[in-house]
């Protein structure tokens, strides 16, 4: 079928959502085109091009691109892809490219900003249309790109908001993981971790603030971090910090996780707050938060250090971790598959300690190995198979649908509820950007 705008809308209900949203194939090919080409897509941090040649690749819903940095120390977001034939000019995921780009098919040789530098045989390309001067032999560049700190996104629409627009009061949650630096800078640290999940993009999203889900889909992980402690314990040591970062799921229980408030911003970008608290009385963390004192005063460090973000989704590719340096972004390469990149940062200028707190975490919680994350992927894996099937055409979104709060623009989760907010928010800007109402957008 060809969906109609009305269709589309039919869609998404005020406390439900249609299956189809999830695993219709031709409404997977309108979300590349209105949302993932059109919106800003996170490409990569500056961190991860330092040097002139340095690239990066990056897929933009289903163009291929990649990030470079020129001589000038300019970052360049192009097309990956050679004006000649249409051979990529780049397979390695990152690297560094010399002095200029070279295609390998034919030697067509190019700028580190992607412009035509020379080309063999020159001469045969006398008398046609052929003109080494004409853009449209130089490698393209994204339409737009721009970047936030340091973090940068492209968008492959002439038009729309701005970056900054687009974000709105989500940026901060870019803003905390820079600003928790004492220097005011961080810097990727090594790759990332790499992951096809066998699910739709939108389901990622949604777990990631879905307060209802930690203490049941993680009860086992938990129950067994648990059970180390205590052994821990009669034996007269103290466990490691990192395993609270597991037993925290049943230490709440499933019905306990109602104290954890969530929020829907604008644009489809939503919060999960007061998760975890990450500033225990413990040497380690007192030596940072003296460093932030010496580096911003007091007040301003208290500020930083104050914000209550456990997770925040920057709609619609971003989870970020600010208490944890992480964050991880999604490439959607079909309605049942999804490509997730999981990256972790260093704050430069903090002790030690607290990068391997917070690297003890990245590995014990979002690495491709660890049981949270084998639980979660099984349940994706099980809900796309199950809304693959014909029991019943509607997701529910029902929880406090109808007692969540508003106040300048932001939807607040009914006090005390696990309410499933972010799903409804997430779901009512996936509409708007699917139909009329999120032209531009």
């Amino acid at each position: 079928m060809t969906w109609s705008e009305s269709e589309i809308a039919a869609l998404v209900e005020p406390d439900r959502v249609h299956r189809k949203a999830y695993v219709d194939p031709e409404i997977f090919d309108l979300e590349m085109e209105r949302i993932f080409e059109r919106l800003w897509i996170y490409i990569g941090h500056e961190s991860q091009v330092k040097e002139p040649g340095d690239y990066y690749l990056a897929r933009v819903g289903r163009q291929p691109m990649m990030m470079t940095r020129d001589w000038n120390g300019e970052i360049n977001v192009l097309y990956n892809r050679c004006p000649h034939r249409g051979a990529q000019i780049c397979s390695a995921r990152k690297g560094n490219a010399g002095k200029l780009f070279r295609c390998s098919y034919h030697a067509w040789m190019f700028e580190l900003d992607g412009r035509l530098d020379s080309v063999p045989g020159a001469k045969g390309y006398e008398g046609t249309r052929f003109d080494p001067n004409d853009p449209a032999f130089h490698l393209r560049k994204a339409p737009r790109a721009d970047n936030y700190r340091g973090f940068w996104f492209a968008s492959l629409a002439e038009d729309g908001p701005d970056l900054k627009t687009h974000l709105g009061r989500a940026g901060l949650a870019l803003d905390q993981l820079v600003d928790r630096s004492p220097d005011g800078e961080i810097e990727v640290v090594g790759d990332c971790f790499h992951m096809i999940q066998q699910s739709n993009w939108k389901l990622f999203l949604e777990n990631q603030i879905d307060a209802s889900h930690p203490g049941a889909t993680h009860e086992s992980t938990g129950a067994a971090a648990r059970s180390v402690e205590n052994e821990m314990k009669k034996d007269g040591e103290d466990p490691p910090m990192s395993y609270g970062f597991l037993s925290d799921f049943v230490r709440h229980g499933i019905d306990g996780w109602d104290k954890f408030g969530t929020t829907g911003l604008p644009q489809g970008h939503c919060t999960l707050e007061g998760y975890m608290g990450l500033r225990p009385d413990d040497p380690d963390t007192n030596e940072y938060v003296e460093r932030m004192y010496a580096s911003y005063g007091e007040d301003k460090a208290e500020e930083i250090l104050g914000v209550d973000l456990h997770h925040v989704l920057l709609y619609p590719c971003n989870s970020v971790q600010p208490p944890l340096q992480q964050l991880r972004t999604i490439r959607p390469l079909s309605p049942n598959r999804t490509l997730s990149e999981i990256w972790h940062f260093r704050l430069k200028g903090a002790p030690e300690a607290i990068y391997q707190r917070s690297l003890a975490y990245y590995y014990l919680v979002n690495s491709p190995s660890t049981m949270v994350n084998a639980d979660d992927l099984f349940n994706w894996w099980k809900c796309q198979h199950g809304l693959e099937s014909n029991a019943t055409e509607w997701v529910s979104f029902h929880r406090n649908a109808g007692q969540d709060s508003e106040e300048n623009g932001i939807m607040y989760s009914a006090p005390s509820s696990m309410s499933e907010l972010p799903m409804r928010s997430m779901m009512h800007a996936w509409r708007d950007y699917m139909t009329a109402n999120g032209a531009g957008a």
